[in-house]
Protein backbone atom coordinates (compact mmCIF):
# COMPACT_ATOMS: atom_id res chain seq x y z
CA UNK A 1 0.00 0.00 0.00
CA UNK A 2 3.17 2.18 0.98
CA UNK A 3 4.86 1.68 -2.57
CA UNK A 4 0.71 2.18 -4.05
CA UNK A 5 1.19 5.56 -2.65
CA UNK A 6 4.78 6.23 -3.79
CA UNK A 7 3.77 5.49 -7.10
CA UNK A 8 0.86 7.22 -7.49
CA UNK A 9 2.56 10.74 -5.87
CA UNK A 10 5.53 9.72 -8.72
CA UNK A 11 3.37 9.79 -11.73
CA UNK A 12 0.84 12.83 -10.70
CA UNK A 13 4.65 14.71 -9.87
CA UNK A 14 5.60 13.68 -13.69
CA UNK A 15 2.22 15.67 -15.06
CA UNK A 16 3.26 18.74 -13.17
CA UNK A 17 6.53 18.72 -14.29
CA UNK A 18 5.62 18.05 -17.74
CA UNK A 19 2.48 20.04 -17.23
CA UNK A 20 3.03 21.65 -20.65
CA UNK A 21 2.74 18.46 -22.91
CA UNK A 22 0.30 16.88 -20.23
CA UNK A 23 -2.38 20.06 -21.08
CA UNK A 24 -1.53 19.26 -24.67
CA UNK A 25 -2.19 15.59 -24.19
CA UNK A 26 -5.35 16.54 -22.33
CA UNK A 27 -6.32 18.76 -25.59
CA UNK A 28 -6.36 16.48 -27.60
CA UNK A 29 -7.59 13.47 -26.04
CA UNK A 30 -10.59 15.67 -24.89
CA UNK A 31 -11.19 16.69 -28.54
CA UNK A 32 -11.25 13.16 -30.01
CA UNK A 33 -13.82 12.18 -26.89
CA UNK A 34 -15.93 15.18 -27.92
CA UNK A 35 -16.06 14.38 -31.46
CA UNK A 36 -16.80 10.80 -30.68
CA UNK A 37 -19.46 11.95 -28.06
CA UNK A 38 -21.04 14.20 -30.59
CA UNK A 39 -21.27 11.83 -33.54
CA UNK A 40 -23.11 9.49 -31.49
CA UNK A 41 -25.75 11.98 -30.01
CA UNK A 42 -26.14 13.11 -33.90
CA UNK A 43 -26.52 9.95 -34.84
CA UNK A 44 -28.98 8.69 -31.82
CA UNK A 45 -31.43 11.87 -32.33
CA UNK A 46 -31.34 11.40 -36.49
CA UNK A 47 -32.67 7.82 -35.23
CA UNK A 48 -35.07 9.03 -32.75
CA UNK A 49 -36.40 11.29 -35.16
CA UNK A 50 -36.27 8.54 -37.98
CA UNK A 51 -38.53 6.38 -35.81
CA UNK A 52 -41.08 8.74 -35.26
CA UNK A 53 -41.12 9.27 -38.66
CA UNK A 54 -41.64 5.62 -39.99
CA UNK A 55 -44.13 5.41 -37.21
CA UNK A 56 -46.57 7.36 -39.22
CA UNK A 57 -47.23 6.08 -41.92
CA UNK A 58 -49.47 8.77 -43.48
CA UNK A 59 -49.16 10.49 -47.06
CA UNK A 60 -50.45 14.00 -48.04
CA UNK A 61 -51.96 14.27 -51.42
CA UNK A 62 -52.27 17.55 -53.11
CA UNK A 63 -55.06 18.58 -55.44
CA UNK A 64 -54.53 21.12 -58.19
CA UNK A 65 -55.23 24.82 -57.37
CA UNK A 66 -56.99 24.99 -60.05
CA UNK A 67 -59.59 21.94 -58.88
CA UNK A 68 -62.78 23.11 -57.71
CA UNK A 69 -63.61 21.71 -54.01
CA UNK A 70 -66.77 19.30 -54.84
CA UNK A 71 -64.64 18.46 -57.68
CA UNK A 72 -61.87 18.00 -54.77
CA UNK A 73 -64.07 15.74 -52.94
CA UNK A 74 -64.83 13.42 -55.83
CA UNK A 75 -61.16 12.46 -55.92
CA UNK A 76 -61.19 11.76 -52.12
CA UNK A 77 -64.13 9.19 -52.75
CA UNK A 78 -61.63 7.48 -55.61
CA UNK A 79 -59.10 7.42 -53.06
CA UNK A 80 -61.16 5.71 -50.79
CA UNK A 81 -61.89 3.08 -53.36
CA UNK A 82 -58.48 1.31 -53.16
CA UNK A 83 -58.03 -1.57 -51.41
CA UNK A 84 -54.83 -0.43 -49.52
CA UNK A 85 -56.36 2.90 -48.26
CA UNK A 86 -57.16 3.06 -44.32
CA UNK A 87 -58.38 6.53 -43.72
CA UNK A 88 -58.51 9.49 -46.12
CA UNK A 89 -59.71 12.66 -44.49
CA UNK A 90 -59.91 16.06 -46.61
CA UNK A 91 -58.71 18.92 -45.28
CA UNK A 92 -59.49 22.32 -47.09
CA UNK A 93 -57.44 25.30 -47.89
CA UNK A 94 -58.95 27.17 -45.21
CA UNK A 95 -58.31 24.41 -42.33
CA UNK A 96 -54.86 24.15 -43.94
CA UNK A 97 -54.14 28.13 -43.63
CA UNK A 98 -55.38 27.58 -40.08
CA UNK A 99 -53.11 24.85 -38.79
CA UNK A 100 -50.04 26.90 -40.53
CA UNK A 101 -51.15 29.56 -37.77
CA UNK A 102 -51.23 27.01 -35.07
CA UNK A 103 -48.05 25.88 -36.69
CA UNK A 104 -45.58 29.09 -36.65
CA UNK A 105 -47.37 30.70 -33.51
CA UNK A 106 -49.75 33.70 -32.05
CA UNK A 107 -46.25 35.52 -32.08
CA UNK A 108 -45.57 34.88 -35.61
CA UNK A 109 -49.23 34.35 -37.31
CA UNK A 110 -49.17 38.03 -38.34
CA UNK A 111 -47.41 37.11 -40.98
CA UNK A 112 -49.67 35.09 -42.71
CA UNK A 113 -52.48 37.95 -42.46
CA UNK A 114 -54.02 38.64 -45.60
CA UNK A 115 -53.86 35.33 -46.60
CA UNK A 116 -56.86 33.81 -46.75
CA UNK A 117 -59.86 33.91 -48.49
CA UNK A 118 -58.84 34.43 -52.61
CA UNK A 119 -55.18 35.18 -51.12
CA UNK A 120 -54.79 31.42 -50.00
CA UNK A 121 -52.21 29.56 -51.96
CA UNK A 122 -53.09 26.50 -50.11
CA UNK A 123 -54.52 23.40 -52.07
CA UNK A 124 -56.75 21.23 -50.60
CA UNK A 125 -55.09 17.96 -49.29
CA UNK A 126 -56.22 14.85 -48.45
CA UNK A 127 -54.35 12.73 -45.49
CA UNK A 128 -54.24 9.22 -46.19
CA UNK A 129 -53.16 6.30 -43.90
CA UNK A 130 -52.70 2.82 -45.56
CA UNK A 131 -52.99 -0.58 -44.19
CA UNK A 132 -50.19 -2.46 -45.91
CA UNK A 133 -46.88 -0.16 -46.22
CA UNK A 134 -45.24 -2.92 -48.05
CA UNK A 135 -47.84 -1.95 -50.70
CA UNK A 136 -46.75 1.43 -50.43
CA UNK A 137 -44.97 2.47 -53.95
CA UNK A 138 -48.09 0.63 -55.53
CA UNK A 139 -50.54 2.13 -53.47
CA UNK A 140 -48.98 5.75 -54.07
CA UNK A 141 -48.89 5.62 -57.84
CA UNK A 142 -52.51 4.86 -57.75
CA UNK A 143 -53.14 7.92 -56.13
CA UNK A 144 -50.73 9.60 -58.22
CA UNK A 145 -52.42 8.77 -61.81
CA UNK A 146 -55.89 10.11 -60.37
CA UNK A 147 -56.94 12.97 -62.82
CA UNK A 148 -57.15 16.18 -60.00
CA UNK A 149 -53.80 15.19 -58.10
CA UNK A 150 -51.31 17.21 -58.18
CA UNK A 151 -48.56 15.55 -56.14
CA UNK A 152 -48.00 13.49 -53.15
CA UNK A 153 -46.06 13.80 -49.97
CA UNK A 154 -44.77 11.44 -48.13
CA UNK A 155 -42.37 10.73 -44.72
CA UNK A 156 -40.42 8.02 -46.41
CA UNK A 157 -38.41 10.83 -48.47
CA UNK A 158 -37.63 12.45 -45.16
CA UNK A 159 -36.64 9.24 -43.51
CA UNK A 160 -34.92 8.14 -46.93
CA UNK A 161 -32.83 11.59 -46.53
CA UNK A 162 -32.05 11.17 -42.53
CA UNK A 163 -30.42 7.50 -43.27
CA UNK A 164 -28.06 9.57 -46.23
CA UNK A 165 -27.14 12.46 -43.38
CA UNK A 166 -26.79 9.51 -40.33
CA UNK A 167 -24.38 7.79 -43.05
CA UNK A 168 -22.23 10.42 -43.87
CA UNK A 169 -21.97 11.89 -40.46
CA UNK A 170 -21.00 8.45 -38.81
CA UNK A 171 -18.44 7.48 -41.97
CA UNK A 172 -17.04 11.00 -41.26
CA UNK A 173 -16.88 10.88 -37.63
CA UNK A 174 -15.35 7.52 -37.56
CA UNK A 175 -12.41 8.69 -39.62
CA UNK A 176 -12.18 11.91 -37.51
CA UNK A 177 -12.09 9.92 -34.49
CA UNK A 178 -9.83 7.08 -36.13
CA UNK A 179 -7.08 10.01 -36.91
CA UNK A 180 -7.80 11.74 -33.08
CA UNK A 181 -6.86 8.49 -31.55
CA UNK A 182 -4.10 8.16 -33.09
CA UNK A 183 -3.06 11.48 -32.66
CA UNK A 184 -3.89 11.26 -29.20
CA UNK A 185 -2.26 8.28 -28.11
CA UNK A 186 0.92 9.51 -30.10
CA UNK A 187 1.39 12.83 -27.85
CA UNK A 188 0.47 10.45 -24.68
CA UNK A 189 3.15 8.32 -25.47
CA UNK A 190 5.74 10.99 -26.40
CA UNK A 191 4.54 12.83 -22.69
CA UNK A 192 5.46 10.34 -21.23
CA UNK A 193 8.71 9.08 -22.96
CA UNK A 194 9.93 12.82 -21.66
CA UNK A 195 9.22 11.83 -18.17
CA UNK A 196 10.98 8.73 -18.79
CA UNK A 197 14.17 10.67 -20.55
CA UNK A 198 13.98 13.62 -17.71
CA UNK A 199 14.33 10.66 -15.24
CA UNK A 200 16.72 8.20 -17.42
CA UNK A 201 19.71 8.45 -14.44
CA UNK A 202 17.03 7.58 -12.03
CA UNK A 203 15.67 4.24 -14.13
CA UNK A 204 18.92 3.18 -14.22
CA UNK A 205 19.59 3.22 -11.18
CA UNK A 206 16.76 2.27 -9.85
CA UNK A 207 16.97 -1.10 -12.51
CA UNK A 208 20.94 -1.24 -10.92
CA UNK A 209 19.51 -2.22 -7.97
CA UNK A 210 17.03 -4.38 -8.45
CA UNK A 211 13.85 -2.81 -9.34
CA UNK A 212 11.36 -4.24 -11.75
CA UNK A 213 10.07 -3.03 -14.88
CA UNK A 214 6.37 -3.23 -13.73
CA UNK A 215 7.64 -0.89 -10.72
CA UNK A 216 9.62 1.88 -13.11
CA UNK A 217 6.20 1.40 -15.18
CA UNK A 218 3.46 2.35 -12.76
CA UNK A 219 4.47 6.17 -12.31
CA UNK A 220 4.27 6.41 -15.68
CA UNK A 221 0.91 4.51 -16.35
CA UNK A 222 -0.66 6.95 -13.69
CA UNK A 223 0.33 9.76 -15.27
CA UNK A 224 -0.83 8.76 -18.38
CA UNK A 225 -4.38 7.42 -16.74
CA UNK A 226 -4.42 10.81 -14.69
CA UNK A 227 -4.13 12.53 -17.92
CA UNK A 228 -7.00 10.42 -19.94
CA UNK A 229 -9.22 10.79 -16.53
CA UNK A 230 -9.04 13.98 -17.05
CA UNK A 231 -9.55 14.55 -20.52
CA UNK A 232 -12.74 12.33 -20.13
CA UNK A 233 -14.38 14.47 -17.42
CA UNK A 234 -13.31 17.75 -19.13
CA UNK A 235 -15.15 16.55 -22.52
CA UNK A 236 -18.10 15.04 -20.74
CA UNK A 237 -18.75 18.17 -19.65
CA UNK A 238 -18.17 19.90 -22.43
CA UNK A 239 -20.34 17.90 -24.49
CA UNK A 240 -23.45 18.42 -22.27
CA UNK A 241 -22.96 22.19 -22.68
CA UNK A 242 -22.27 22.55 -26.05
CA UNK A 243 -25.54 19.99 -27.16
CA UNK A 244 -27.99 22.17 -25.19
CA UNK A 245 -26.79 25.41 -26.40
CA UNK A 246 -27.23 23.81 -30.39
CA UNK A 247 -30.51 22.04 -29.41
CA UNK A 248 -31.71 25.23 -27.91
CA UNK A 249 -30.49 27.48 -30.90
CA UNK A 250 -31.84 24.99 -33.68
CA UNK A 251 -35.14 25.04 -31.94
CA UNK A 252 -35.16 21.20 -32.74
CA UNK A 253 -36.69 20.08 -29.14
CA UNK A 254 -40.42 21.92 -30.41
CA UNK A 255 -40.02 19.08 -33.83
CA UNK A 256 -39.50 15.57 -31.93
CA UNK A 257 -38.11 14.42 -28.49
CA UNK A 258 -34.14 15.23 -28.67
CA UNK A 259 -31.89 12.81 -26.43
CA UNK A 260 -32.13 13.72 -22.72
CA UNK A 261 -27.80 14.05 -22.14
CA UNK A 262 -29.21 15.33 -18.46
CA UNK A 263 -30.66 12.09 -17.59
CA UNK A 264 -27.35 10.15 -18.51
CA UNK A 265 -24.71 12.44 -17.52
CA UNK A 266 -23.13 10.37 -14.44
CA UNK A 267 -22.65 7.15 -16.88
CA UNK A 268 -21.56 9.16 -19.73
CA UNK A 269 -18.96 11.21 -17.42
CA UNK A 270 -17.49 7.31 -16.50
CA UNK A 271 -17.47 6.04 -19.84
CA UNK A 272 -15.86 9.14 -21.05
CA UNK A 273 -13.16 8.63 -17.78
CA UNK A 274 -13.10 5.09 -18.47
CA UNK A 275 -12.19 5.01 -22.26
CA UNK A 276 -9.91 8.43 -21.25
CA UNK A 277 -8.09 5.97 -18.90
CA UNK A 278 -7.64 3.65 -21.44
CA UNK A 279 -6.26 5.90 -23.91
CA UNK A 280 -3.68 7.12 -21.36
CA UNK A 281 -2.24 3.51 -20.52
CA UNK A 282 -1.97 2.10 -24.13
CA UNK A 283 -0.18 5.04 -24.68
CA UNK A 284 1.87 5.18 -21.38
CA UNK A 285 2.80 1.22 -22.16
CA UNK A 286 3.73 1.81 -25.81
CA UNK A 287 6.21 4.56 -24.67
CA UNK A 288 7.35 2.18 -21.94
CA UNK A 289 7.95 -0.49 -23.66
CA UNK A 290 10.32 0.77 -26.02
CA UNK A 291 11.77 2.82 -23.53
CA UNK A 292 12.44 0.33 -20.87
CA UNK A 293 13.84 -2.15 -24.43
CA UNK A 294 15.83 0.13 -26.01
CA UNK A 295 17.10 2.61 -23.40
CA UNK A 296 16.20 1.36 -19.91
CA UNK A 297 19.84 0.70 -18.88
CA UNK A 298 21.89 2.43 -20.68
CA UNK A 299 23.33 5.31 -18.30
CA UNK A 300 24.45 2.89 -15.75
CA UNK A 301 25.60 0.37 -18.62
CA UNK A 302 24.49 -3.17 -18.14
Amino acid sequence: MKNFGYLLKEGIKNIWTNRTMSLASVAVLMSCLLMTGAAVLFSWNIKTAMSMVEGNNSIKVYIKQDVPTLKALKIGDEIRKLDNVATCDFVSKEDGMKEMKQMVGEQNAGLLDGLEGDNNWLPDTFRISMKDLSKYKETAAKITSIEGVDKIYDYQELADKLTRIDHIVTNVGLIVVAALSLVSLFIIANTIRVAMYSRRLEISIMKSVGATNWFIRVPFLVEGMVIGVAAGGVAAALLNLVYYRVVSSMGISSLFNVVNLNSMMAPVVALFMLIGALFGAVGGIISIGRYLKKEGGSIVGW
